[in-house]
């Protein structure tokens, strides 16, 4: 069935357009035409028609890089350094978790996410407690909340980490080939593969990750670079930097997602571009954990595709990609001394349609063919007062608090309205989180 959508501003890959209108499939969840709606409303004229007056429009932000479970660890761990941290947030929180926890844990974050306007996350999910009762569940988790997913699903076998982590090698294969044929028939959710990080899975395990990620054809996500220990733990058993042993193992390219890329060498940069790898940038939980600030103004110049990830609700504390947007552009001009480093603009791109190159996913964008995920941002809420039509898309950038996306909808569906959920108590989901971490040990 065809729906109008029609608001007061529409934003298109070529600019803000007054009085902009879409017409969706809400059975196949994908865009149908989109423009101005005085050409649309004669050519569609007959198909029902929802209004959106003082809305503006736009594509739905995409989180690259998420943990979903660890906003049950949100306010653990903080003011640490990042292996105090690891050890009192994740490890302690690590035994009180089943797929029932990690269900409630993964509704409230992907909740929160989709409330503030994220129609797709890459969860990078590793805790999986020898099966993939754990998986299910935060794909369940998704389905019920109506975000769209990717299941980064996580390569993990280092055996100093608690053992719901780590797998085998014929295990982590077996079990997401069997996954990725159980959600085959879902558009809204896809496996990708993930080794952990070169400190998180052995060499070979991340060869025959990549491999199967060639083998299903989607992309292969890894944690780089992200800390100096890595670097310096790399380095020693290597010789090389992380980048560097990734390149000598074969599995840098344009289908691998290397997430943080905080520590980098100019080689390394070199590397990265030169092999086409993309990039999953979590500027907040950089920021937080003191892991450092990547060398974004190196890695654009050098073309590198870049999306923008939250990362964890306890190496992080928030779930709003237009918040990772505002602290890429603020960081990088402060760190710089250059106001025109890294221009709204820019950010918005990256929380967008880089985000959607990154995943290799048809969204975040508004055009024909692409999945009709969008989100419609209150024109009168006074974080974006006043405006105009040259300041609104860096208002929404700059000063917007995430209370503004009134609305929501993924693959044609509405899931959000008027900044409610259309599915989920938000009071009882709270009430529930909030009792299960009660009792646990502070």
């Amino acid at each position: 069935m065809l729906r109008r959508y029609e608001a007061e501003y529409v934003l298109f890959p070529t600019g803000l357009e007054p009085n902009g209108c879409l017409i969706v499939n809400d059975t196949s969840g994908q865009i149908v035409a989109a423009g101005a709606r005085d050409v649309l409303q004669s050519e569609y004229q007959d198909v029902p028609v929802t209004l959106w007056p003082n809305r503006l429009l736009m594509p739905g932000t995409i989180n690259v890089h998420a943990h979903a479970f660890q906003h049950l660890a949100r306010g653990r761990g903080v003011d640490r350094p990042f292996l105090t941290w690891r050890d009192e947030a994740l490890y302690r929180l690590t035994p009180h978790l089943d797929p029932e926890t990690l269900y409630l844990g993964s509704q409230l974050a992907f909740l929160e996410m989709l409330q503030a306007g994220v129609t797709t996350v890459a969860e990078f999910f590793y805790l999986h407690g020898d099966g993939l009762a754990s998986d299910r569940a935060v794909i369940q988790a998704a389905r019920d909340v109506g975000i769209r997913l990717v299941l980064a699903r996580t390569f993990y076998d280092w055996n100093g980490a608690p053992t719901a982590y780590r797998e085998t090698i014929d295990q982590a294969v077996q079990r997401t080939q069997t996954l990725a044929a159980e959600v085959a028939d879902d558009p809204q959710v896809i496996i990708h593969i993930a080794p952990h990080s070169l400190h998180g899975a052995s060499d070979a395990m991340i060869r025959e990750a990549h491999a199967l990620a060639r083998e299903l054809q989607v992309p292969c996500h890894i944690h780089v670079a992200e800390e100096p220990f890595e670097v310096d733990e790399v380095r020693s058993r290597t010789g090389h930097t992380p980048v560097a042993h990734l390149a000598e193992l074969g599995v840098l390219g344009p289908n691998t997602i290397a997430v943080h890329l905080v520590c980098l060498t100019d080689g390394d940069i070199d590397l990265v571009a030169e092999t086409g790898t993309r990039w999953a940038y979590c500027p907040s939980s950089n920021l937080f954990l003191a892991d450092g600030i990547a060398p974004l103004r190196q890695l654009l110049a050098r073309q590198v595709v870049a999306g923008l990830g939250t990362d964890g609700g306890c190496s992080n504390n928030r779930a709003n990609l237009f918040e990772e947007m505002r602290m890429a552009a603020l960081v990088h001009k402060g760190v710089s001394r250059d106001a025109t480093v890294l221009g709204h603009d820019r950010v918005l791109e990256m929380g967008t349609i880089g985000g959607s190159e990154l995943l290799q996913l048809p969204t975040g964008r508004l055009e024909p063919g692409f999945y009709a995920d969008f989100i419609g941002i209150d024109l009168t809420h006074p974080s974006l007062i006043p405006w105009t039509e040259s300041t609104l898309a860096a208002n929404v950038v700059y000063a917007m608090q995430p209370d503004a996306v009134r609305d929501v909808v993924v693959a044609g569906r509405p899931v959000v309205r008027d900044g409610v959920h259309r599915a989920i108590d938000n009071t009882q989901l709270n009430r529930q989180v909030q009792a299960l971490v009660n009792g646990w040990s502070p």
